[in-house]
């Protein structure tokens, strides 16, 4: 597929778009008959993939990573849902952290970040700090470290992208290894350009993949989901607040607009405004006094620049608001 065909199918209205999702879960639930499950994460997109699912397949099972790092509203949430399975990872976050380093930036950033410092290949090395020549003369424009970003190969502390790898990955691997059940997720082409080209080149159902996936809303934007919600009153996690339109038409949410890990730095500097961590400390400080200060993050916002209301000391708090077993 084209970029110039996925943006006719994002123009797409919501409701074709539903039934052309009806129809990738249809193909891929057949094709594996039945033996599917609901990556649900709790989050909105989850959320909406979920009942799209169930709108079809009631019995569809869903599976929810706990890895520690969700919002308390998250895990709330899960647990209202009947037929989800709960799967941990081995390791927790810091365990994660301590062995191989913090997430930030970007995923991709991370991993040239880590190639490069731990390696052997001295033609991978050269490959993350500088790039391929292509055959033609031209230079490869994607698979080498930004040099925005090269100061962070100095940085007195580690850092990777294998937090996703082991807290969520792994898991759900060995959930698929044990039931032979084959993952639906909420991904969506918009969210990145990792997700965007892995869209283009596989599309919504990917069957001959290592590990097949199905991504059924992968050509949907994120006003989709919002609508899907609102229009079809679909409960959804309090931690995104409420939908509201804006004076020219479009939606937003009033609370949180991304609920992944919640020490998660991938995509921070991006932020406008206040950012996720900047809000932590006013909706759940309790949280966000063990990130920046017990796990270090607060040290490492402050190396790359970026704001997340830290001061020298950790702030003392009392009654604890959160369950995640990675903050206790």
């Amino acid at each position: 597929m084209t970029t110039a065909e996925l943006q006719l199918l994002q123009a797409l209205p919501l409701e074709d778009k539903i039934k052309k999702s009806a129809l990738r879960i249809r193909e891929w639930y057949e094709h594996w008959c039945g033996n599917v499950y609901i990556s649900f994460s709790g989050g909105k997109d989850s959320t909406v993939l979920l009942y799209l699912v169930r709108s079809l397949y009631p019995d569809v099972p869903a599976v929810f990573c706990d890895t520690g790092l969700e919002y308390p509203e998250i895990r709330e949430f899960v647990t209202q849902h009947e037929n989800v399975t709960t799967v941990q990872p081995a390791m927790n976050f810091r365990e994660v952290l301590q062995k191989y380093g913090y997430p930030v930036v970007s995923k991709e950033q991370s991993r040239y970040i880590y190639d490069i410092r731990n390696t052997r290949s001295e033609e991978l090395r050269d490959f993350r700090l500088n790039g391929k020549t292509l055959p033609d003369g031209r230079k490869a424009k994607l698979g080498f470290l930004s040099k925005r970003w090269r100061f962070l190969l100095d940085a007195p502390f580690k850092i990777s992208d294998k937090c996703c790898d082991v807290m969520k990955k792994r898991p759900l691997n060995i959930y698929e290894k044990e039931t032979w059940r084959h993952m639906m997720t909420g991904e969506m082409a918009s969210e990145s350009r990792r997700r965007k080209s892995t869209y283009l080149m596989r599309g919504c159902n990917s069957f001959e993949m290592k590990r097949p996936k199905s991504t059924p809303i992968a050509f949907w934007t994120e006003q989709d989901v919002l609508n899907y919600l609102r229009e079809y009153r679909i409960p959804y996690s309090s931690v995104y607040g409420d939908i509201m339109k804006r004076e020219d038409g479009t939606l937003m949410l009033t609370g949180c607009e991304r609920t992944g890990c919640m020490f998660c730095m991938f995509g921070v500097h991006l932020e406008k405004g206040e950012n996720r961590f900047v809000r932590m400390k006013q909706t759940h400080p309790n949280i966000w006094n063990y990130c920046i200060h017990s796990l270090g993050i607060g040290e490492v916002m402050d190396y790359i620049g970026i704001p997340c209301d830290r001061d020298n000391r950790a702030m003392t708090v009392s009654n604890p608001e959160h369950t995640a077993s990675e903050v206790k």
